[in-house]
């Protein structure tokens, strides 16, 4: 039975954030003070500050992947914040020291941007800033781009090179809403990647990709639920102005599906997905909307070797876990000389999603399972590590991410959890633990005052007695 506690509010904020011994009057079952003599009063000392809070690694029986021996949890050290009113933010890092990204379906600085529809829009914006927790969000913009026949155009891979920004779309279908069997889906198909527009001055003017959503640059077609490989492919970050790429190339990593008989719903969404597959190209303009300059990664040879082809046919996954993977992200961590891959499962769409982030030392794999956070967010989606804010020793790290976009729908509410996340730009500071770093079950205590119970005799009007203890 979980205890309750009687306390005053502003003690236990106070006593919780200093480590002072609180003064603790127990209750009885019900939750009513006790009074007179059983009514002792003793001190309880606040546990010592921990420097994070270790996520829970809880993968399914079924996970493919095997448990990581070098990174073995996440630990969350409660720094956060957040920016704007948007989502879907990729941040680049250039050579300038600036951070580029896409954003939509929300506002940036009173300029707003939505993705449905024939007069679908997506937008840019410069990040300024060093410091996590005082970034500067500007030169926000918008730019039109027809979905048809689809009926949404979203932003996906995002990249500054050598002075030009590269910025994909992809297409969603048949609508932002779909009411089946009795539960709402959004952008239940995943549809096709169209292709690169481009940008010669960081986004104040655009020349569109000659591609479109009839004509894709990989030829894929999902106007009937069709399973695609490639939908909303990610550019890998390899830090500041692709310093880190193995060979100069940039690289993409896309979720998608290839066995489309027989599945459930919204099987290959937006969100959802049983596969990540890879593919590379020398950025150019005049390369980027060419499928022919593209390599696609076909496998491993007889060797254990990686094998690339210029085939989109012989495309093969590097990582497969039928309905439980989704939109992909990829970092490389130079200083641990890792590759991130952080993928969110999007279950049903508009439920809770769950979230794991996967390592290896090649980008092509194997992967190993670094945490699994079940309902991250708790509904966490766009979940990537920016390479600009990885430390020194690789293992403090900031993740980005958008959250809780759909409150409400169909009768479920979420809370912010890890606190801070919201639908906005939300970066949470994260530390990646070494086997003898990370805590012991028994020893996962973190802020107890999470599990009290709190009664008190009135609040501010705008306050509730819960803040003390949520975190």
């Amino acid at each position: 039975m979980r205890t309750i506690l009687s306390i005053n509010l502003l003690s236990a904020v106070l006593a919780f954030a200093s480590g002072w011994p609180l003064l603790v009057k127990a209750a009885d079952g019900a939750g009513t003070p006790a009074s007179g003599a059983a009514a002792a009063e003793r001190l309880v000392d606040a546990p010592p500050a921990q420097p994070f809070r270790v996520w829970p690694s809880t993968p399914p029986q079924n996970c493919p992947f095997p448990k990581s021996d070098t990174l073995v949890s996440v630990g969350f050290t409660g720094r956060h914040v957040e920016y704007t009113g948007a989502d879907t933010w990729y941040p680049s890092w250039a050579s300038d020291g600036n951070l580029y990204s896409p954003w939509t379906d929300g506002n940036v600085n009173g300029l707003g941007s939505g993705s449905g529809g024939e007069g679908a829009t997506t937008g840019h914006a410069t990040i300024l800033g060093d410091d996590p927790m005082k970034l500067v969000v500007t030169n926000q913009g918008v730019f039109k781009s027809s979905p048809r026949p689809y009926e949404g155009r979203y932003p996906c891979g995002s990249l500054v090179h050598n002075g030009v920004w590269y910025y994909g779309t992809y297409c969603l279908h048949p609508s932002g809403s779909i009411p089946h069997e009795g539960r709402t889906f959004n952008w239940p198909w995943l549809g096709p990647f169209v292709g690169f527009r481009w940008s010669t001055d960081l986004g104040k003017t655009w020349t569109q990709t000659p591609c479109t959503p009839e004509k894709p640059l990989f030829g894929e077609h999902a106007l009937k639920g069709e399973p695609v490989k490639i939908g909303a492919p990610h550019f890998v970050d390899f830090g500041k102005a692709m310093e880190h790429s193995p060979d100069g190339k940039a690289y993409l990593a896309g979720h998608g599906a290839s066995d489309g008989v027989n599945r459930r719903y919204a099987f290959n969404s937006w969100i959802t997905g049983d596969e990540i597959y890879l593919a590379r190209v020398a950025p150019s303009v005049e390369n980027m909307n060419d499928a022919t300059k593209y390599e696609f990664f076909a496998g491993n040879d007889t060797a254990g070797e990686p094998v690339w082809t210029r085939d989109f046919a012989q495309i093969k996954p590097t990582a497969t876990w039928r309905d439980n993977m989704g939109c992909v992200t990829m970092t490389y961590n130079a200083p641990l000389k890792k590759y991130l891959m952080c993928v969110t499962d999007g279950t049903k769409t508009v439920t809770r999603f769950n979230t794991y982030i996967l390592e290896s030392d090649r980008i092509t794999g194997p992967w190993k399972m670094v945490s699994y956070l079940q309902y991250f967010g708790e509904q966490a989606y766009f979940v990537n590590f920016p390479s600009k804010f990885i430390s020194a020793d690789g293992r403090s790290l900031w993740l980005c991410y958008s959250g809780n976009f759909s409150e409400g729908c169909d009768g479920i509410h979420f809370k912010s959890l890890p606190p801070g996340g919201r639908y906005a730009m939300c970066l949470q500071e994260v530390r990646l633990l070494a086997p003898g770093e990370a805590p012991s079950a028994a020893k996962q205590i973190g802020n107890v005052a999470r599990d009290a119970t709190v009664t008190v005799s009135s609040t501010h009007p705008d306050y509730a007695a819960a803040g003390a203890v949520d975190g």
